[in-house]
């Protein structure tokens, strides 16, 4: 699996994991392409691609805009999967997560919708509306696919039910840095700290911080605490998504996030 081989080769190389969150569709399917292009140029070790959902309840207002806007463009999730086979197309092999809620799954066939994120390229899923105790159908669905299902841990998780989520978990486990919603944030909270210390107790795959991280500092202190790596979403998007009103110089912004991207991988422990 392609997930298993990345955190392995990073792990070699003391590197932490780059895992940017992109919303499909926003503000374009071309532009989500280049913009995925672009962040595995600059040091992208995997790409969380979003399918926009209209109640996206687990985001803050950086990604439920994005969201937004992807819906009003025309995004479907079988346009979200012409995207990732056209990422592969092109010749990218990172590990692809598709992050979106159980309706859209639901309302796409289930176990026949999976099969076809399989088949386009992806390599896991990521459903934050689906907690633990919900889970075994759409498991055994992604089982079935071959899809690694990504399982969340919080701050206040006990530590009984994060071992029952250790025990159920692939690809890795996504620890949430904050109690609360998506967005950028100044610190690396200490819970967050505290949670990758406690995961990694009875955790057998490697443990991911999401959730108000945005600079290359927060990065390190993730790895510091034995975190595995990092994913990063709204940072990402208030780059682009405060030129969208104006003249949309995509030159300009890639160049922008690019620069961010490398930022944030060298925080990673990426080695000159």
């Amino acid at each position: 699996m392609r997930l298993e081989k990345m955190f392995s080769a990073l792990k070699e190389k003391g590197e932490g994991a780059f895992m940017p969150y992109v919303c499909c569709g926003d503000p374009s399917a071309e532009f989500t392409l280049e913009l995925i292009g672009t962040l595995v140029e600059n040091g992208a070790d995997a790409i969380e691609l979003g399918i926009p959902f209209s109640d996206p309840i687990a985001d803050g207002k950086t990604i439920q805009g994005a969201s937004a806007r992807a819906l009003e463009a025309g995004m479907t999730p079988e346009k979200a999967l012409e995207v990732i086979s056209e990422v592969r197309k092109r010749g990218i092999e990172v590990p692809v997560l598709v992050m979106t809620y159980y309706n859209i799954v639901y309302a796409n066939g289930g176990e026949e919708f999976l099969k076809r994120v399989k088949e386009a390229g992806a390599d896991g899923m990521i459903v934050p509306d689906v907690p633990l105790e919900e889970s075994a159908k759409l498991r055994e669905e992604c089982d079935g696919a071959g899809l690694e299902l990504i399982y969340f841990i919080t701050p206040n998780c006990s530590d009984s039910r994060l071992e029952k989520i250790a025990e159920k978990a692939k690809g890795f486990i996504y620890a949430v840095g904050v109690l609360g919603i998506t967005g950028e944030r100044e610190e690396v909270a200490p819970e967050a700290v505290a949670l990758v210390g406690r995961a990694k107790k009875v955790a057998e795959v490697p443990v991911v911080v999401g959730f108000g991280i945005s600079k290359g500092e927060h990065a390190s202190a993730v790895v510091g605490a034995g975190g595995a790596g990092v994913i990063v979403g709204s940072a990402i998007v208030n780059i682009y998504s405060k030129h969208i009103e104006g003249k949309f110089d995509s030159g300009k912004v890639l160049g922008e996030i690019g620069e961010f991207a490398r930022e944030m991988k060298e925080g990673l422990g990426k080695k000159s």
